[in-house]
């Protein structure tokens, strides 16, 4: 088996990114770049041990929260090359997982998702949160509701309405995922946006969107029509 060294350049990983891009690369040569070398056999190059890995584990998704143990338990990979491919996915999770800061604001609800999608997709309860925004629809602050089904009781207007009246915020965006993966409105959730938004009313605060996150999907009850 010849190793990548005696590929053609235009087919090394390395090469490959240089010339084209990051964005040109499969998820394996991707990976080959983190690893760098085989399974130390002479058999086995970087790149087939990046096509091993996922096939053994899945996706990178799953591949990024195996343990240090499961991953070692794959030929070629020891406690170093387990720690840098952790490295690496946690690096991914603090870039996706950038903080908003005041001032900061959404033009839509597309924006909205791509913030909170890797956020909130592998969370095994419903996480419920506010955006609270100012006259201008920019953000003043999050705030996290509630964790766990997403019921009338869990999600009270009172405990969502206490902070944004506290903040004076003007408008409001509610977020909150559904573990399941798919986004598509309960009747439950159906029924509590009516609420928010007709206590909204009464208080003065404008209840702009309810953007429910799923496994690269989302619903945006603005979108739909659903906000009354």
């Amino acid at each position: 088996m010849r190793s990548i060294k005696d590929w053609p350049e235009e087919e090394r990983p390395r090469e490959k990114l240089i010339q084209r891009g990051a964005e040109a690369l499969t998820d394996a040569e991707l990976l080959a770049l983190v690893l760098r070398t085989g399974d130390g056999s002479g058999k086995t190059s970087a790149l087939d041990l990046a096509r091993s890995l996922l096939g053994r584990f899945g996706s990178l998704r799953h591949l990024a929260q195996a343990t240090t143990a499961e991953l070692c338990q794959s030929r070629g990979i020891g406690p170093a090359k387990a720690a840098e491919l952790q490295a690496v996915f946690q690096l991914a999770r603090r870039f996706s997982d950038q903080k908003l800061r005041p001032g900061d604001r959404f033009t839509s609800s597309t924006e909205v998702f791509r913030h909170y999608h890797e956020q909130l997709r592998d969370r095994k309860k419903e996480v419920f949160l506010s955006l609270l925004l100012d006259s201008k629809n920019r953000i003043i602050r999050e705030v996290q509701v509630s964790e766990g089904s997403l019921t009338a009781s869990i999600v009270h207007p009172r405990e969502v309405f206490t902070p944004i009246i506290r903040e004076s915020a003007a408008a409001v965006l509610f977020v909150h995922n559904h573990p399941s993966g798919d986004p598509n409105p309960s009747r439950e959730d159906i029924e509590i946006t009516t609420r928010l938004r007709e206590v909204g009313e009464l208080v003065g605060v404008r209840v702009l969107d309810h953007i429910i996150i799923g496994s690269e999907r989302y619903v945006s009850f603005a979108d739909r029509g659903l906000m009354g």
